[in-house]
């Protein structure tokens, strides 16, 4: 008896949608080794990934905060991939969105407009806040463009280019916040001013960081589910990357595909890093990012490409992360211990999804005997 992979004769509905729950299973069942291998406690370390993270009122609006650029990334993200365009730079869109916020609320903030803070009066919190979303979300559009020019007019890689731009970007938001931009009041620490009042998100959750940019997750999420399968624009992007040939022969342009895919990607990556300068943060500094755009890339896969999968998803992955940091500081565990979780969920995800196109099943070898009366029979005149 051998157990084989056996192709099914089309891709199996039910596993399409359990393979993430069993990947999620084979990832809890191997942390738990690894936690046991540590000399840690697997009950308890599990409890820091899945049970403290809803522990109280703080700890809950600290995961729907790590969520919502998670979701906004990965739902950016979606639209690639499901236009057979690899973008894998959400992380360098990130922070040019931060910067470009950032320089959007410095710039406001030296012309003195209506209400913003002046001597002992207080501003009013968020009345700039759309112009700082919006100038993050053109910086990281533009930003993608650059990895959509370079494909369109000379077809480099998209994966390559992307990811190179990601680098390009951490070394520019360092040169910003460790130069010009740097806080001449900020102990020679590289961050940024404190951005006025007037261009913050407004509190959501009084008690926790909880903001309004979770509020526009929500409505990004049940916008994209509209456009990828209620809209035309939506459909023809899936066409081109489900069937290439076939939206050819139907008109629909390769090009402008591209260019959508990418750009949407870009604006969503770049909106979320506005969100986080303007949000918890309230400046910005070299750590604006905690691989937010690379973890988006296992969000959107665990979501299966579906809005609202990809919002599960992104719950999911924030209470990894809150879970690292709890298992660090309560049980003493690594800090790359999040980025082994998460890997291990990318990997098994992966594994998993082989069962979409293929069972397993048990075959009996042919006994020895069998095989050699097989072999002489061939073998007789």
């Amino acid at each position: 008896m051998s157990l084989q992979l056996e192709r099914r004769l089309q891709p199996s509905a039910l596993m399409t949608w359990a393979s993430p729950f069993l990947a999620l299973l084979l990832t809890t069942i191997l942390a738990g080794a690894l936690f046991a291998a540590l000399g840690k406690d697997p009950l308890r370390g599990l409890s820091m990934f899945f049970v403290e993270p809803l522990a109280n009122v703080r700890l809950v609006g600290e995961v729907l905060l790590k969520a919502t650029p998670l979701v906004l990334c990965a739902l950016g993200l979606a639209v690639c991939y499901r236009s057979h365009v690899w973008n894998i730079g959400a992380e360098g869109q990130f922070l040019l969105g931060a910067i470009c916020a950032s320089g959007m609320a410095l710039w406001m903030a030296d012309l003195d407009l209506p209400g913003m803070a002046s001597g002992a009066q207080a501003g009013t919190r968020g009345v700039y806040a759309p112009l700082v979303l919006l100038a993050g979300a053109l910086g990281g559009l533009a930003w993608a463009g650059v990895t959509a020019w370079l494909k369109d007019r000379f077809n480099a890689n998209e994966i390559l280019v992307s990811l190179m731009l990601v680098y390009v970007a951490q070394q520019l938001l360092n040169y910003l916040v460790f130069g010009p931009w740097k806080d001449p009041k900020g102990f020679n620490f590289p961050q940024t001013p404190s951005f006025d009042v007037s261009m913050l998100l407004p509190a959501l959750w009084a008690g926790t960081r909880l903001h309004l940019g979770s509020v526009l997750a929500l409505v990004a999420v049940l916008g994209f589910a509209v456009f990828l399968f209620r809209s035309w624009p939506g459909y023809q992007l899936q066409v081109g990357g489900l069937a290439p040939a076939a939206a050819r022969y139907a008109g629909f342009s390769e090009r402008r595909a591209l260019w959508a895919a990418l750009l949407i990607s870009g604006g969503m990556a770049g909106l979320a890093g506005a969100m986080e300068a303007a949000g918890p943060l309230q400046r910005l500094t070299p750590y604006v990012s905690t691989g937010y755009g690379f973890t988006a890339i296992i969000v959107a896969f665990i979501g299966r490409l579906h809005p609202a999968g990809i919002l599960v998803g992104g719950l999911l992955l924030s209470m990894v992360l809150i879970g690292g940091e709890l298992a660090q500081s309560r049980m003493g565990l690594p800090n790359a211990l999040t980025g082994v979780f998460q890997g291990l969920l990318l990997f098994l995800l992966l594994a998993c999804d082989t069962l979409v196109t293929h069972r397993l099943r048990w075959k009996t070898r042919p006994r020895p005997s069998a095989v050699a009366q097989g072999l002489n029979s061939r073998s007789a005149p």
